[in-house]
């Protein structure tokens, strides 16, 4: 699904991701871990060909990360939920969802869609399936921050990417919310058999839910491994480095 070849990014004289080469396969399920400004949100923005690398060679699909352009394609490719859930809360949450269909429908039909939502029933199931369909006309910006999350997530579900990239989704969550927002992302990824990087700072969820973890540090590549391969002496030796432990 991804291929990177010595895929590099600096911002003026800070190294934000050092050359960095990896693959990641269809369905696979990985977690980016390592502390704040390690470079998992350099990493999961190349990856959605929104930023692009320095150096290096990336692509997405077999496809080249700097032919992709914004538009139909590329939201048929990847799929963004970032931290800050980019929803409109002045409008109703059929509205936000269906924002997930706007790559494939025409200018016309998306203005048509603010006045009169469009394949409203599709926005339905999307909320069904993550436990919200009662919030279908419900102003956005009455939801909690879980339910929120939840219609980021539906949105996803409408545009149907092939991989979702997810940027600290439960950081404004609290532990019991978070799980149960990681359990549905990683269930309705298999089932919809798409890959999924997600960065995270907790430890049990990367573990849990993830097949693969990706470490970084400052930038660059502390470790890759299957996620029960990983010991907890590496993960507390990935987060004290940081704060000037051990070398």
């Amino acid at each position: 699904m991804f291929a990177l070849e010595g895929v590099s990014k600096v911002y003026g004289g800070l190294v934000a991701l050092a050359p960095l080469s990896l693959t990641i396969a269809p369905g696979e399920r990985v977690a980016l871990m390592g502390p704040s400004g390690s470079g998992k949100t350099t990493l999961l923005n190349l990856l959605a060909a929104v930023i692009r690398p320095d150096t290096g060679r990336l692509s997405l699909a077999g496809q080249p990360g700097e032919a992709l352009r914004p538009g139909r394609d590329l939201a048929r490719l990847v799929g963004i939920m970032p931290q800050s859930f980019d929803l409109v809360p002045s409008l109703a949450v059929a509205h936000n969802v269906l924002a997930g269909r706007l790559g494939e429908w025409g200018f016309f039909r998306s203005l048509l869609s603010l006045v009169v939502p469009q394949e409203l029933e599709r926005a339905r199931g999307a909320l069904a399936r993550v436990g919200i369909p009662e919030k279908l006309h419900e102003r956005t910006s009455h939801l909690s921050g879980g339910e929120q999350q939840r219609v980021a997530l539906a949105r996803l579900l409408v545009q149907r990417p092939r991989a979702i990239l997810a940027d600290e989704p439960v950081a404004a969550l609290d532990p019991a919310r978070a799980e149960d927002l990681v359990a549905m992302l990683s269930r309705i990824t298999q089932e919809e058999g798409q890959t999924l990087v997600a960065s995270l700072h907790s430890v049990p969820l990367a573990l849990r839910y993830f097949s693969r973890i990706i470490a970084l540090r400052r930038g660059r590549l502390v470790f890759d491994l299957p996620a029960d391969a990983v010991t907890e002496e590496e993960m507390a030796r990935l987060y004290a480095l940081e704060d000037g432990g051990p070398s």
